[in-house]
């Protein structure tokens, strides 16, 4: 019989967007659940980009400084705290991503700590209360550090056969891990009901948060800015409200 998950009551919590399918709407997610937390919640935020790719920061119109590798918190232990950069939202910072990180499964298996990732966000908040997670779409010990780091784990799902099987390797992942695991939140991404399948999909797991496939969500790309700010009467603002909304039930916060 397996243990029930674990859910954070109250104090912070590390969110992780996670998959194990590239294309999904991941960082669109984490960089928009960062921004909620912050402007709706009113928590003091920070949203770390795990993923080499640096999409989260260039979200926010930031770039990674070269001259501080962000794997170096994990090798070398430098401070977490000397690569956070501000946005220029209220309460929202960014851990940016760069180039260092393609390797990041190898040095975390060279150091041989399995709980360094959990231990530097539990580092970090006594200054934030939310976390996101922006990961890449692996499975090896970077993926299994942020299970075990994490309070809540999101994983976005358009509605496709593939995704479906993305999302039971996900869950097997989670759930195998032999302790108590964070809880699972799936969310329908890139939501298009115009779509026989999309439809389908929405009417069998109809209390599932969904994000719309819609132009806003594009846009909040090319403008850098999250959607909440680009176009808050959009069906996208409202479906990531709505999100943010399911993830402070999870954690009991709401």
């Amino acid at each position: 019989m397996s243990k029930a998950p674990r859910v954070k009551a109250d104090g912070g919590a590390t969110i992780a967007v996670y998959s194990v399918k590239g294309g999904v709407g991941k960082t669109t997610i984490a960089a928009n659940l960062a921004w909620c937390s912050a402007e709706l919640s009113a928590h003091p935020t920070l949203l770390w980009d795990l993923d080499a790719a640096g999409g989260s920061g260039f979200l926010y119109g930031l770039d990674a400084k070269s001259a501080k590798p962000a794997e170096d918190v994990f090798s070398k232990e430098r401070a977490a705290r000397s690569l956070i950069r501000k946005t220029g939202y209220e309460g929202l910072d960014v851990l940016p991503a760069d180039e260092s990180i393609r390797a990041l499964d190898a040095q975390l298996m060279q150091i041989g700590k399995r709980k360094r990732l959990a231990k530097l966000t539990s580092g970090l908040t006594d200054r934030y209360e939310r976390i996101v997670l922006d990961c890449p779409p692996v499975m090896n010990e970077l993926s299994a550090q942020v299970i075990r780091a994490a309070d809540l784990i999101i994983v976005p799902l358009p509605p496709s056969p593939l995704s479906s099987r993305a999302f039971d390797i996900v869950v097997s992942e989670v759930t195998g891990t032999g302790k108590r695991h964070p809880p699972i939140l799936p969310v329908f991404s890139m939501l298009d009901m115009r779509r026989t399948l999309h439809r389908t999909a929405r009417e069998e797991h109809p209390d599932w948060p969904a994000i719309p496939y819609a132009s806003a969500v594009e846009q909040c790309a090319a403008q850098q800015r999250p959607v909440g700010a680009l176009a808050p009467q959009s069906s996208a603002a409202r479906g990531f409200i709505g999100l943010w909304q399911a993830i402070e039930r999870k954690l009991g916060a709401a």
